[in-house]
């Protein structure tokens, strides 16, 4: 693993999930990691520090910031799957507050820390319904399909001091996707979707948000990343 000793990141939403697999190995490999997430620290991590902020809350500000940031990943998600006719405005523009307009507030109050680091790296999460056709996604894969256009136009116009990457899982086995997979029937039918017979963990997307933060993907922005098990390309 890659040492990552005296760099620091922030993440935001990880107190759960992907967010704390990623802490977890970020901390291990000797980075400080910084936190904002709307539900409390489920755990005391050596290297981590919590503080509790709501990324959807009106009055949401980042206080307490280093001065140098090496990266921020921003993990907010939601998954509400109903039928289009369903939809109310509210829960689109909810889609759209913790998806994207979070990531804006976030990315865009730790910008300064990130350009004096001069190799920053930011690494958002879209997912597989974007680039696939799924029925009862319409209000997640318009949010995220917002997030991968705002992943390559900060690419472009952040270049060289931070690279800004996308990654487009599919479904994955955290609290969020909860529902989709409480019972053993619901997971092996999940699983037989994936041409890899699987459904994802937190530790395959941390493992690949990981490699977006670290000097091992130094040639790489403006990249959407499919960690979806085969599903948005394979059949």
């Amino acid at each position: 693993m890659e040492n990552f000793s005296d760099r620091q990141y922030l993440i935001i939403g990880a107190s759960s999930g992907i967010g704390l697999a990623l802490a977890r190995k970020l901390a291990q490999a000797g980075a400080q990691v910084h936190t904002r997430s709307r539900m409390p620290a489920p755990e005391a991590i050596s290297g981590v520090e919590w503080e509790a902020a709501d990324v959807s809350a009106p009055d949401f500000q980042m206080h307490h910031l280093p001065e140098t940031l090496h990266g921020l990943v921003y993990c907010p998600g939601s998954i509400n799957l109903k039928p289009f006719n369903r939809i109310s405005e509210e829960d689109f523009r909810k889609e759209m507050e913790i998806n994207v307009v979070g990531a804006f507030k976030c990315i865009k109050a730790a910008m300064p820390a990130l350009k004096n680091s001069g190799m920053a790296s930011v690494v958002m999460f879209s997912t597989v319904a974007v680039q696939t056709g799924m029925n009862f996604h319409s209000s997640i894969a318009a949010a995220k399909g917002a997030v991968e256009g705002l992943t390559r136009a900060l690419a472009a116009e952040l270049a060289p001091l931070v690279r800004v990457n996308c990654i487009a899982p599919s479904l994955t086995d955290t609290p969020l996707a909860g529902k989709l997979l409480d019972t053993e029937e619901k997971r092996q039918n999940a699983a037989a979707r994936h041409p890899l017979r699987r459904i994802g963990s937190p530790e395959d997307m941390a493992e690949a948000a990981l490699f977006l933060l670290s000097e091992n993907s130094r040639f790489m922005t403006g990249q959407i990343l499919h960690i979806d098990g085969g599903l948005g390309t394979l059949r």
